[in-house]
């Protein structure tokens, strides 16, 4: 019996196990997906004992994404140019490090917004899903991207990585709710993507928004990517504000699904992962 776990503080909003075990048992693959709760000082040990027969590998989730790639053997080039990653393969004792977040999210992205081509976004937060979400979106040629972090320097940085990468206009805005750049970059906005955890189910933003409903405009796509719950305080806000509102469950799904592949060299079963997660989310 082999294992794959996921790494993460906390995990109990986490449905990614459900979902997981329903396409490895689905295969009949005999694979056991389990939550290891880590905390940041037990990050390395956890990595090392990846390297055991045991392994196939693992997913990793905040806040660890960016911290796992010091730790790997190899990164694919995605990995290495979004600098975090959130799928771990082992391979003869080597740990090798991926991100499936980018290309998640756009398969997600695709059914609400069909192309970003010169369309202006603006993005919440600058970690790890942020990184991912920013590669993604400049290289599909979004128009204008804006990002907004409480660490204006850690937002800089990210826009600086990603000009560099696809020479896309990049630019940052405080993310202070007394800034009226904040605001005013929103209501200007084909995209708005909420990459922080404010609104995630069993933390203390638990019920929370990241920007109140008066900033949002009927014509904005309000993408979320926290998914538990499944309808976040932000959605429900866009929905008030007649904009459309697109919850994270989809990239959440779409990105295990690339994790799964890496792990079995086998094709995913995304219709029995999309309904293993949405019954996890139903309990």
């Amino acid at each position: 019996m082999k294992q794959v776990v996921i790494l993460g503080y906390p995990l109990m909003h986490s449905v990614s196990p459900a979902f997981q075990q329903a396409a490895f048992d689905h295969l009949g693959l005999g694979v056991t997906y389990n939550a290891w709760e880590t905390e940041p000082a037990d990050l390395e040990a956890a990595l090392e004992r990846l390297r055991q027969d045991l392994f196939l590998g693992a997913n990793v989730t905040i806040p660890h994404k960016e911290a796992t790639l010091a730790h790997m053997d190899d990164v694919d080039k995605a990995a290495r140019d979004i600098g975090a990653v959130n799928t771990v393969v082992r391979r003869d004792g080597r740990l090798i490090g991926y991100n499936t977040d980018y290309e998640g999210f756009l398969r997600a992205l695709r059914v609400p917004m069909p192309s970003v081509m010169g369309k202006r976004a603006i993005l919440l937060g600058a970690g790890g899903a942020a990184r991912a979400v920013g590669y993604a979106l400049v290289r599909e040629s979004i128009g204008t991207l804006v990002i907004a972090n409480r660490n204006r320097q850690r937002a800089e940085a990210l826009a600086k990585q990603l000009w560099r990468f696809h020479s896309v206009r990049t630019m940052t805005v405080p993310m202070g709710m007394d800034d009226p750049r904040l605001p005013e970059a929103i209501n200007r906005c084909h995209l708005l993507v909420n990459a922080t955890p404010v609104g995630m189910a069993h933390t203390t933003a638990e019920g929370q928004t990241p920007v109140p409903q008066g900033w949002l405009a009927s014509r904005t796509i309000v993408f979320d990517l926290v998914y538990n719950p499944e309808r976040t305080a932000l959605l429900q806000a866009a929905m008030a504000a007649g904009a459309k509102a697109w919850g994270g469950l989809d990239m959440l799904v779409h990105q295990g699904a690339l994790s799964f592949e890496l792990w079995t060299g086998q094709p995913a079963p995304l219709a029995v992962m999309f309904k293993a997660a949405r019954e996890a989310l139903g309990q």
